[in-house]
Order: structure tokens, then sequence, then C-alpha cells
């Protein structure tokens, strides 16, 4: 015990740090002569001090016992989950293990359970997109998509939405791989492949369970597409997740996995494509006038000749640990399904296509999204995320 205390206080102080640095990814990474500790904070992986290659071992051993995962299974990968409390507060992480050359490699990811709790508003989501969205999630059936890049925050805007709609009324049921956040008031099934419990599985079984709206954790296969969209045409609100690069992509998507063209038109009534830029932090952001209108992105409704804009640019203070960021927002754009789209949808037209009906129809793409965040000063050009890379992508 005496030779463990080291390692239980090295792991408990890792772990601290992480919470109290806003952290949502604690990387553990062995390499030839030490190992190496990063955070990601803000979406950005920050390196540690790194840790002697002697207590390799012991962290990892101290951190799978906590995560209850098999200690003496050092070939393949494994997923565990722990709970500390920090500050008179529980706090969840789930847990992978990796092998690599040097060892395992360990990432803790940090869920923050009020996230859970959070409301569309407080996503920074702008009121022309809420109105869009809003009255869409407010119908009685259909399907909602959010899609977007691993780690783009479409669990958080699902979540959101369902603290929206949900109500003692209604029957909420959520399938997820894995379910990250426990919520009140609604009845959330833990996929488990190894038991036969697939998403397609799971959401046959919920259907006849009596559910008004279904939380898909992701659609990840044609089979599972096609009892949601069936779902979504008898009557339940489903929502669900996509990985693809914008909002008119969905669509050309889900045909892709051979669901018929007029069931998808039929089905889909919102999507919403999203991505997380940087916030700017508030007590040390710089007033900085755009000297030159190639720094603006193209395709931002910005009009050549006009006067160049004020924005606000990061300086870096000890708030934000000499940064110029603290926080994240969401960027969306989001495209509702109408008639036009239905039948482009139908006619099997190509993402380019629907995406120009969209825009005719008022969507908002990502990077005007992202222009008009920089504008009113919630995040800067210098930002990638929240223009250029977006502009290159979708």
């Amino acid at each position: 015990m005496e030779d463990d205390a080291p390692i239980v206080r090295f792991v408990n102080l890792l772990i601290t740090q992480a919470i109290q640095d806003r952290a949502s990814d604690i990387h553990i990474e062995p390499a030839e002569r030490d190992v190496r500790v990063r955070y990601r904070i803000d979406g950005v992986l920050h390196e540690m001090q790194n840790a002697p290659k002697a207590i390799q071992g012991g962290v990892i051993s101290r951190i799978k016992i906590m995560a209850d995962i098999d200690i003496a299974e050092r070939r393949k990968p494994q997923d565990g989950r722990l709970s500390v409390t920090h500050n008179g507060k529980k706090v969840d992480l789930r847990v992978a293990t990796l092998p690599t050359v040097w060892g395992e490699k360990v990432v803790m990811r940090i869920l923050d359970n009020s996230t859970a709790t959070l409301e569309l508003e407080d996503l920074g989501i702008r009121e022309k997109n809420y109105a869009a969205y809003s009255v869409n999630f407010r119908k009685p059936y259909g399907m909602i998509l959010v899609t977007g890049p691993t780690g783009s925050g479409k669990s958080t805007t699902l979540y959101a939405t369902l603290n929206q709609i949900s109500r003692p009324e209604i029957n909420v049921i959520t399938v997820e791989d894995p379910v990250e956040y426990r919520i009140p008031g609604i009845n959330q099934v833990q996929v488990n492949p190894k038991a036969g419990l697939t998403f397609a599985a799971a959401l046959r079984s919920i259907l006849r369970a009596d559910p008004d709206v279904v939380l898909l954790g992701e659609v990840r296969d044609g089979e599972t597409a096609q009892i949601a969209i069936e779902a979504a045409l008898t009557g339940h609100l489903v929502l669900s997740t996509l990985h693809t690069n914008d909002a008119p992509s969905a669509l050309t998507r889900l045909i892709e996995m051979d669901i018929e063209p007029f069931l998808v038109g039929s089905a889909v009534d919102c999507v919403v494509a999203q991505r997380l830029a940087r916030r700017l932090c508030s007590h040390c952001a710089v007033e900085y006038v755009v000297e030159d209108e190639a720094e603006i992105p193209a395709n931002v409704g910005f009009v050549s000749g006009s006067p160049l804009p004020t924005v606000l640019r990061p300086a870096g203070c000890q708030r934000c640990s000499g940064t110029g960021y603290r926080g994240r927002v969401a960027l969306h754009e989001v495209m509702s399904v109408n008639e036009e789209i239905e039948r482009l949808a139908v006619a099997r037209a190509s993402a380019a296509e629907i995406a120009r009906a969209a825009q005719d129809n008022g969507m908002e793409t990502l990077l005007m999204d992202g222009w008009a965040k920089v504008l009113d000063g919630t995040t800067s050009i210098e930002e990638p995320a929240s223009c250029r890379e977006i502009g290159r992508c979708g």
C-alpha cells in the first residue's frame, strides 16, 4: 500500500488538474523513455509535465482498476467508466485503452453532466437558425439529423433538444453507445453488441415500447437507417446523428446507404450541421480593424468595396492561460427540407444541387454563421475552425 500511495496521488492529481483546467480529455501516452500526458482544452491538445517511465505500469493499472477494466488484458483495446468527486460534485469519466508499441495508451473523456442540462440558447445558436430548427423539433413526427465530425458537439445539441421537448406527457427513449449523460425522466438504453443488442435490434425493440420521441445515438448502417426512417414515417419523432461534412450531404449519404430516395425525402424534416470554434476570452480580447479584404473569407456575404469591419482578436491573459480563448461556441447550418429539396432527393441530385436549393431557401452555411460570430465578437478570424477550414470542408 505504501508503494501504491504515490501512484494513487499522481492519478488523482492528474484528474483533478484536468477538471480544474476545463479539459475535455486526458491522454496518457507511453513513449520510449517516459510517459507523455496531454490535456485537450477547448479542442486543442496541451502537453503537461511528462511522467517517469518507471511509473507507467502502476498508473495504467490504477486507472484500469478505477474504471473496472481487466488489468491482465494488455493486448486489445478496452473501455470502462469511472466517477470521481470534485469540489463536492460528481464527475464521470469514460476510459478507453489502446495497445501501442511502448505500452497501453489511455484516454479519459471527462463527461460534464451540466452539458446534459443545457438549453439550445446556451449553445450559441443564432435566432434565425433557432427559428428554423424549432419549427421542426416541435413536430410530432419526422426525422431530425445532426451532422458533423467526431467531437463537434452533436450529442450536446441533441440533449439540449430533448430538454426542450421532454415533458411528463410524452415517452422519450434513447439508444446510445455509450450512454454518456444520465438524464432524469428519460429511458436510456445502452447498446451491447456482445449480447446481440445492436442499434438496429434496440431500435426495433423500443418501437414496441410505445415511444413518442426516439433519440438514436448514431445512424451507422443501412439497417439502422431503414428502421429509423420507417419510425419517422409512422408517427415518431426521431433524433439522430450522422457523419457528414455539411447538411445537404446528409440526404445523399442516406441514399448511399440504400434507403429509397422517396423515403429519405418524406421522412427527413431537418438537418443541422455543426462545428465547434474557440470562444474569445472576454477579459483580454482586443479590437482590430480588418486591414485587407483578403482576410475576409469568401462567400460570407461581404460586398467588395464596403467599409472593412472592426472585429476582435485574441490577446492572452492569466484567465485564459495566455491562449486568448476560453470555452467554445457551436457554428450551425440548419437545412429545413421543403418540397424542392424533397424533389431533388427523390431525383438523386448531388449534395451541391441540394445546397444551392437550400441557400436559395434562406439557409446560411457554416461559413456564414462563423463569420456572423466573428462580427459579433464571439470568435476571431484567426480561429481556423470558425472560418477558413469550414470553407474548405463544406
